[in-house]
């Protein structure tokens, strides 16, 4: 005896709707993606009468859900995943689904060592302190595809015979020698920054100095270290020289963020981080070509000044994930929203920035820089 249930008439209406566009739906596939939350459950209707009882039908959304569902769910996919790819491509994901799926995506970070729960601060990076010094993994700060390519171009120019880094270039560093972080100390860095929400202008230079091992001066690694010197009272910055825009533990930060940015926001924030990942691999193909073909050009030179500037740092963050991942994307989306509130904040409490620097090439990807800058900052046409 077949133990199976018939599908119930609103659902075979949605499996007839999957098959009239190529795909095969069962009854227990749409049992399954309600009990996720990606499909609604079918409206109910009035009855049939003479004693036949309710009827349902499947909710508008169902027909192009049900779709999406069919072509990006599969074995292997996590339902949070697959909510985000069909939010990113505009389908209508139950709302509380879409904010659960992102914060699911803090929840991947994790510190190095995996630091039990529980503790403080400081035991925190104590854990990841020692988990370092027993030989555990620590950030791989320049992935080889980047290191490859800064090394193509010192090559070029060295065979030129032409002194890369330009020589003018130490005119504008006051802090020649000064120490290049380790990956070691990256990784200790970068555990603070996610447990404080702030991070010392010393330790940035040495970051920036750190994650371009070739370049033997670096002027902006440099204006990092000297901020203080240039804004002594900024109401941005600690008595001890940091960055304190934020307050506690990173993740906690942006949890809250998942669960009260508007979903139009989510969805601008998620195409962007898409199209800043896009930029970076199209970016370090062309520059290879270019370099392959030993006729450096734009792309050589978009690289290379990247490289020196914020946005370089995006670049080998994109160039570290080998593979495009959603809950990758949604961190990345969480992020640039982040950025932007505290841009805004900064905008507030410490007005006359200088905001159109962040048209300067190099300074930002360029899909991010409309998406982060302050209302306040002028108009451009780059």
């Amino acid at each position: 005896m077949d133990s199976v249930k018939a599908p119930s008439r609103a659902d075979q209406q949605l499996i007839d709707h999957a098959r009239e566009h190529g795909f095969a739906v069962t009854g227990k596939q749409l049992s399954g993606w309600r009990r996720h939350g990606l499909l609604p459950a079918n409206a109910h209707g009035g009855g049939l009468g003479r004693g036949q009882g309710s009827t349902s039908q499947p909710v508008a959304a169902s027909f192009a859900l049900v779709l999406g569902l069919a072509r990006l769910s599969g074995r292997g996919k996590r339902p949070a995943d697959v909510a985000l790819l069909m939010f990113g491509e505009g389908l209508p994901v139950p709302e509380p689904t879409v904010r659960a799926a992102f914060q699911a995506a803090v929840d991947t970070v994790c510190l190095p060592g995996g630091a039990e729960q529980g503790l403080d601060v400081d035991e925190h990076l104590d854990a990841v302190d020692s988990y370092i010094g027993r030989g555990g993994q620590a950030v791989v700060m320049v992935p080889a595809r980047a290191r490859r390519v800064d090394e193509q171009i010192v090559a070029f120019f060295e065979s030129a015979s032409v002194p890369w880094p330009p020589a003018e270039l130490a005119q504008l560093d006051e802090n020649l020698g000064a120490e290049r972080m380790t990956p070691q100390g990256a990784a200790l860095f970068a555990a603070d920054a996610l447990l404080t929400g702030s991070a010392p202008l010393p330790s940035i230079g040495a970051l920036l100095r750190g994650v371009a091992p070739g370049l033997e001066v670096n002027p902006i690694a440099s204006l990092v270290e000297t901020t203080v010197r240039d804004v002594p009272h900024s109401p941005v910055l600690g008595p001890d020289e940091s960055l304190a825009m934020l307050s506690g533990d990173v993740r906690g930060i942006l949890h809250e963020l998942a669960a009260t940015a508007s979903q139009e926001d989510l969805g601008a924030a998620w195409h962007v981080a898409r199209d800043v990942r896009a930029w970076a691999l199209d970016l370090c193909a062309r520059a290879e070509a270019e370099l392959a073909a030993r006729a450096p050009g734009d792309a050589t030179m978009e690289w290379w000044i990247s490289r020196q500037l914020p946005a370089g740092l995006s670049l080998l963050d994109e160039l570290r994930t080998r593979h495009e991942r959603a809950a990758t994307t949604a961190l990345s989306a969480l992020g640039l929203l982040l950025q932007r509130e505290q841009f805004a904040e900064l905008d507030r409490v410490q007005p006359g920035c200088q905001w159109d620097l962040f048209q300067t090439p190099g300074f930002l990807p360029p899909p991010a820089r409309a998406f982060l800058a302050p209302s306040s900052a002028a108009p451009t046409s780059l």
